[in-house]
């Protein structure tokens, strides 16, 4: 699976409250997933979670002819939660770094007139 593939399934909000849901409550069928969303029908909760499961976002476990849901925690999500990571560390350099070169604002402002100078 690629990044692209996982963030093109988290763009439906839809595919987001089931993953919200998963989350909060693990192992779930289709049709309690269905039952906990109502802004769509039984049908498109299974479309949904076959895109989640294509995506390695979640995955399936089958006991006789029941399906259970679940968030795949070693799946694609690792992907996105990579991505993330380095997005926010870059941040937070790029953060540092301007915090350690700007003036401080407690300083008499003759003071910061002499370092910008």
């Amino acid at each position: 699976m690629d990044a692209d593939s996982v963030f093109d399934s988290l763009s439906s909000s839809v595919r987001r409250d089931i993953l919200t849901f998963l989350s909060t409550h693990g192992d779930a069928s289709a049709g309690e997933i269905a039952d906990a969303i109502s802004d769509v029908g039984r049908t498109a909760v299974s479309t949904h979670l076959r895109i989640l499961r294509s995506s390695g976002l979640v995955s399936e476990r089958r006991a006789g002819r029941q399906r259970f849901y679940s968030l795949d925690r070693e799946g694609s999500a690792m992907i996105a939660v990579g991505y993330f990571q380095a997005l926010m560390n870059s941040a937070l350099e790029q953060a540092e770094g301007e915090t350690l070169a700007a003036p401080s604002l407690s300083a008499p402002p003759a003071a910061r007139a002499r370092r910008a100078g």
